[in-house]
């Protein structure tokens, strides 16, 4: 403290800044120069007296230990002398410097102002990109994987014919108790051992599966006469043996998870392997002999018995139309009399058939029809049709061809005419001009099907449609046309229909269905069980699915689904709606929780001019009505879905609707996913005249049931057998299926057919992208999928999977391992 002299601290004054001095360099460092300002008559002097005015000199020159003689001072003078008399060093700092940092400040600030603009812009721009990433539902965190993919799988899907039980005995793998109810103690199925192909395991013998009824029999032949054997040839030699199948069902085999094999009456008691279904239609012999050159490997014991009632059939040299005319002529006289097609050179999807028509003339012409006696048909037998939709550059690969012969052969051949199969063929090239010139019309068809498939193809194009049914508003819904394939499924469907009145039911099938059964028992058994379900409470039963384990009979789940509607339940769909204040914008109806019934048509609103026939009106109330009304009733609409209300779900075409006034709201809908199913021809001329009169349509899967709702017509849900490939509870598995509106399956945003929860099908046999399904078939082949199965696992274990009759959607593309042909030797 001996250096501080407050005094001369007090008695500093401020300084003159006209002019700093030139010669120090720290004074010129200085950013800001004010000389231009200064006076010539004053200016700022240093010498080497130290001024008693200064204290910079003094402060410069303080040395804080003066005791010490080796201290320096902290800023020396370059102009000292060498005595040792400590002189006052000159300035070396201006003083302005320390009053005034300008040009220090004028920084910090703009690097303080930039830093704030440039967190601001980054606020917004975070801010913009985080509102565009929520709704464009990017940046979203990966959702939790779905429930059912912690269910374990099930194994014995895949069990083989040595093991075949008999259904009774049959301990299914799934469901066990204590997946029906958690509380019951569970019943494990112990994995018991099962005798190996190398312990010396051997299959029993195949039996013939005949669905047909007895048509030499007494009883048939007095009610609908005689029925005529048809063959695959001119000459009445080729017969295509019939189906094999085995007793029993392999050990474990897990039962159905929905639907019901005993309500529909299908045979559950047998269970169908690869060759005994396919064998006759080309698997399991060379190509050499005109089979397909496939399953010439792999598990092939006992599969002589396939042909022996008859010999292997060469296909190379067949063809269907031909086989399946003459078969309809020896038969004519079974049917009900019918108006021939229409077929006016413009409307050209009634060529092919003039071409028919032709093809069975000659055949009458040469004599291989004979001529039969005059019999008695007491009952007539009504037409049907089987439409494949398939286009015209679609590859059949042998696989499909085999699919295709299965349902020619067991449909129309082996039934005598029961069935016609026609290929709805779409031309997608719209330049094409199908429906104005007979030629180009038949270039197009020459090359749309397989050789032996000729003359069964009628063309149709998304133009031809246009012209058609012109005068549909073009809402070009999801950027798609109203007229094209996706939008407008059935057009080609109700202008094939309207211009072919000699059938009277039309089956609408898809290219990737497969059936492990017989397909005549099928279609039969469920025409029969639909044509027997009374009206009352059908719509409401046609919205859920029927799941046996839980809801148990089918009477006690017609009782369930009456209670439901009547008095509502408190599922998520419902549960506080009674609680809840008046809505204006949700009408009454829609916030209680009981339902009202369908009971007759179902009239959308503003909409006076609609035609309804009067037989479709019931006679009596609801109430007073006994489940008679509609019993033997032939289906207007049989489809393998439920019918669901896409009102208030998530599914994402039920606002595709076209031409209805909709000021007030949408009309009443019901839907049904997967276009395969049955249609009279009573809904398909009302399609007709709604599409082209009325200038009304809807998304392909919601247009064909919605139409019979608002007609008052007949629709069926068929609960025909459906598996699942994991270990779901089953409680818990109605209650995602049947999510919806008072225990349906739509009606609600939580609906299974919502978009976001249609993952829950992926694990069944039929859905429109059910990952089971093709993997089941191609196990059921003989093939590898996911690492097992395949050739070796067969021959060394169990042998063959056996199934019984699975409905399977989708299978695409099965690339079937084949022998390798030589042509150049053949020929």
């Amino acid at each position: 403290m001996l250096g501080f002299r407050p005094l001369s601290v007090g008695k500093r004054k401020a300084q003159s800044y006209n002019q700093a001095p030139p010669v120090d360099r720290d004074v010129e460092d200085g950013v800001y120069n004010e000389k231009a300002d200064g006076s010539d008559d004053e200016s700022y002097s240093s010498s080497g007296t130290p001024s008693p005015y200064s204290s910079r000199e003094s402060s410069g020159a303080y040395d804080l230990n003066p005791n010490n003689v080796e201290s320096r001072p902290l800023a020396p003078n370059r102009h000292a002398s060498k005595s040792h008399r400590r002189a006052p060093s000159k300035p070396t700092v201006s003083a302005y410097s320390y009053r005034n940092p300008r040009a220090c400040t004028r920084y910090f600030g703009l690097a303080v102002a930039s830093t704030l603009l440039f967190f601001i812009w980054f606020l917004f721009s975070a801010s913009w990109e985080s509102i565009r990433n929520t709704e464009l539902g990017l940046s979203k965190p990966p959702p939790p994987p779905p429930v059912w993919e912690s269910f374990p799988f099930l194994k014995r899907y895949h069990g083989g014919i040595r093991t075949l039980v008999s259904r009774d005995k049959n301990v299914p793998e799934y469901p066990q108790k204590a997946d029906i109810d958690p509380e019951l103690p569970s019943g494990a199925l112990k994995d018991a051992k099962r005798e190996r192909r190398s312990q010396g395991a051997h299959i029993a013998a195949s039996v013939p599966f005949n669905p047909y009824p007895d048509y030499d029999s007494l009883p048939y032949v007095d009610a609908y006469g005689p029925v005529e054997t048809c063959y695959l040839d001119a000459n009445d030699t080729i017969r295509i043996p019939g189906l094999r199948a085995y007793k029993g069902v392999p050990d474990g085999m897990p039962d159905n998870v929905m639907g019901s094999y005993e309500t529909l009456g299908l045979r559950n008691d047998v269970c169908f392997e690869r060759f005994g279904r396919l064998g006759p239609y080309g698997l399991g012999y060379s190509k050499r002999r005109g089979g397909t050159g496939a399953g010439m490997e792999g598990d092939r014991e006992g599969i002589e018995d396939v042909w022996k009632a008859g010999t292997e059939v060469d296909y190379r040299e067949v063809n269907w139309a031909d086989a399946a005319g003459r078969c309809l002529e020896k038969n004519r006289e079974r049917f009900q009399e019918q108006p021939k097609p229409q077929g006016n050179q413009f409307q050209t999807m009634a060529t092919q058939k003039r071409a028919n028509d032709d093809a069975a003339s000659k055949t009458s012409f040469n004599g291989t029809v004979r001529v039969q006696p005059k019999a008695a048909y007491n009952k007539l037998l009504p037409r049907t049709a089987v439409l494949l939709r398939t286009w015209w550059d679609y590859e059949y690969d042998d696989e499909d061809i085999m699919y295709l012969r299965s349902l020619i052969s067991e449909l129309s051949i082996a039934s005598g005419g029961e069935y016609q199969v026609h290929f709805l063929i779409h031309v997608k090239d719209d330049n094409k001009q199908i429906w104005a010139d007979e030629n180009v019309y038949q270039d197009v068809l020459k090359n749309a099907l397989p050789a032996e498939f000729a003359g069964m193809g009628t063309l149709w194009s998304e133009r031809q449609m246009g012209l058609v049914y012109g005068g549909l508003e073009d809402s070009n819904y999801r950027g798609l046309p109203v007229h094209g394939a996706y939008r407008s499924t059935y057009m080609p469907v109700t202008y094939f229909a309207h211009q072919h009145p000699e059938y009277d039911f039309f089956w609408h099938w898809e290219m990737d269905v497969r059936y492990t059964g017989h397909y005549y028992h099928l279609f039969e058994q469920v025409t029969k069980w639909t044509d027997a379900q009374p009206r009352k409470g059908l719509w409401e039963r046609n919205a859920r699915f029927y799941v046996p384990s839980v809801h148990g009979s089918w009477d006690d789940f017609k009782q369930m689904v009456r209670v439901q509607t009547d008095h509502g339940t408190n599922n998520q769909a419902n549960r506080w709606s009674s609680h809840l204040p008046p809505n204006p914008h949700v009408s009454d109806a829609e916030v209680r929780k009981p339902e009202k019934p369908v009971w007759g048509p179902e009239l959308p609103q503003d909409y006076p001019d609609i035609e309804i026939d009067e037989a479709v009106k019931p006679n009596t109330t609801m109430t007073e009505d006994k489940y008679e009304w509609g019993v033997n009733e032939p289906a207007d609409l049989i489809v393998f879905n439920p019918l669901f209300d896409p009102d208030h779900t998530n599914w994402i075409l039920a606002d595709d609707v076209t031409g209805y006034d909709k000021k007030n709201g949408l009309p009443p809908r019901r839907t049904a996913i997967n276009t395969s199913g049955r249609l009279s021809r009573r809904l398909l001329e009302t399609m007709h005249r709604e599409q082209s009169l009325h200038r009304h349509t809807m998304f392909s899967e919601m247009w064909p049931a919605t139409c019979a709702l608002h007609h008052g017509l007949k629709a069926v849900y068929a609960p025909h057998p459906v598996f699942i490939d994991r270990k779901w509870p089953t409680q818990y598995l109605a209650a995602i299926f049947n999510n919806g509106r008072n225990g349906a399956s739509g009606g609600a945003r939580m609906s299974v057919f919502s978009d976001e929860r249609q993952h829950n099908f992926l694990g069944t046999t039929w859905y429109y992208h059910a990952g089971f399904a093709p993997n089941l078939w191609k196990r059921w082949l003989g093939y590898k999928v996911d690492g097992d199965g395949g050739e070796e696992e067969e021959v060394a274990g169990e042998g063959r999977m056996c199934l019984p009759g699975v409905l399977l959607h989708p299978v695409k593309h099965v690339d079937l391992v084949q022998e390798r042909v030589d042509t150049a030797l053949d020929g």
